[in-house]
């Protein structure tokens, strides 16, 4: 039996719902998921960084300075707890791959940037693990959006020869990747909202911090009208190679689209918002292929609602989650990272041109050393 190749992957994502630890062998010709832990993010950190997401603050340097530290030290406390989950040592782990919290993404800027915190050195001292983090930022010096990333893995690990095979992310932001079947063809970008919306409107109105299964928006009808001005928004009708967050995508804006719908019930607005996310992806997708295989990652996919009313605006394709084959929703973005780390550690490229916008595959990420 070969010997395992363990690497570590971390992600939090625009949802914030929590940083999420994977430990993964790739000695094998599958990764192989090892253990899996998600670290809570305390309140008042989660508080800082909905903060730092917000532009024009002050003080955000020092703010950005601290959360960066704090952030990192977190992350190297999910590794810490995961480990206690197995019989694993750090000493056997050879790298943890680190996302970061995205704080900012502007790539289409003249000069365009995309911003993660979590400091590697403090997570590489704090776990005496080798850690490789800063994955977006090489695509993005070539010209590409830095996201998403996650096509290239799940080219590797999804695709199927013959078979066209999409596979959706359902996070704070939705992305997709189609898999046409022949590795030349692959696409991938971010649809719009999520789950971002979604959460922000039941927090603000009733105090949680999701709609479970989605059923306050199931007690809700869709007003068609305010659906439609929401679908408007010209971030839809761009071509891909495209990449979007909370800087479009937030409370203001939302607020914005609500002035002249505020007389309607919050269950209806929430319905709509759920419908918002639906309609996007369906809308991606349909272009895409009228038929296929779809699998669903991420939080979205545990919404009850939302995967229903999304199966019945793409009817051409057999839906399921990625559990279907082989890996949990819940983990597939920080096995993700988990890859990203290996194929640094072993200098292969792991951007898809094609997909970020890229002028050529790269290396990405930097590797920050425990020792």
């Amino acid at each position: 039996m070969s010997k395992p190749e363990y690497f570590i992957g971390l992600m939090s994502g625009t949802s914030m719902d929590g940083v999420d630890a994977v430990l993964v062998d790739f000695a094998g010709e599958h990764p192989r998921l090892i253990a899996g832990h998600t670290e809570t993010i305390p309140s008042h950190l989660l508080k800082g960084l909905q903060r730092l997401c917000q532009p024009a603050v002050d003080d955000e340097i020092n703010r950005l300075g601290r959360l960066d530290r704090s952030v990192g030290k977190l992350f190297a406390q999910a590794v810490n707890h995961l480990l206690a989950k197995t019989d694993v040592s750090a000493e056997q782990v050879i790298a943890i791959g680190s996302h970061g919290q995205t704080v900012r993404h502007m790539p289409n800027l003249e000069m365009g940037f995309t911003l993660q915190i979590g400091d590697p050195n403090t997570i590489a001292i704090e776990t005496n693990i080798d850690v490789i983090a800063d994955f977006r930022r090489k695509d993005v010096a070539l010209g590409g959006q830095g996201a998403p990333l996650v096509p290239a893995f799940h080219q590797q690990v999804f695709a199927k020869q013959g078979q066209i095979r999409l596979i959706l992310n359902i996070g704070g932001i939705a992305n997709i990747t189609y898999l046409p079947g022949n590795s030349d063809d692959v696409l991938g970008f971010d649809t719009g909202p999520g789950n971002t919306l979604i959460d922000y409107f039941v927090h603000q109105s009733l105090g949680h911090a999701f709609d479970e299964n989605g059923v306050w928006a199931a007690s809700g009808k869709t007003n068609p009208e305010f659906l439609k001005q929401l679908l408007s928004h010209s971030y839809f009708a761009l071509s891909a190679p495209k990449s979007t967050g909370r800087e479009l995508f937030n409370q203001a804006w939302l607020e914005q689209q609500l002035a002249d719908f505020s007389h309607l019930d919050q269950e209806d607005i929430q319905s709509t918002l759920l419908d918002l996310t639906c309609h996007s992806i369906a809308n991606d997708i349909n272009k895409l292929s009228p038929t296929g295989e779809l699998f669903v990652c991420g939080g979205g996919a545990l919404n009850t609602e939302l995967m229903q009313r999304l199966a019945r605006l793409v009817p051409g394709y057999k839906m399921d989650t990625t559990a279907a084959l082989g890996v949990e929703a819940k983990w597939v973005e920080s096995i993700a990272f988990a890859w990203l780390a290996m194929r640094h550690h072993h200098d292969l490229p792991a951007n898809l041109p094609a997909v970020t916008g890229a002028s050529r595959p790269a290396v990405l990420g930097g590797r920050f050393r425990a020792r």
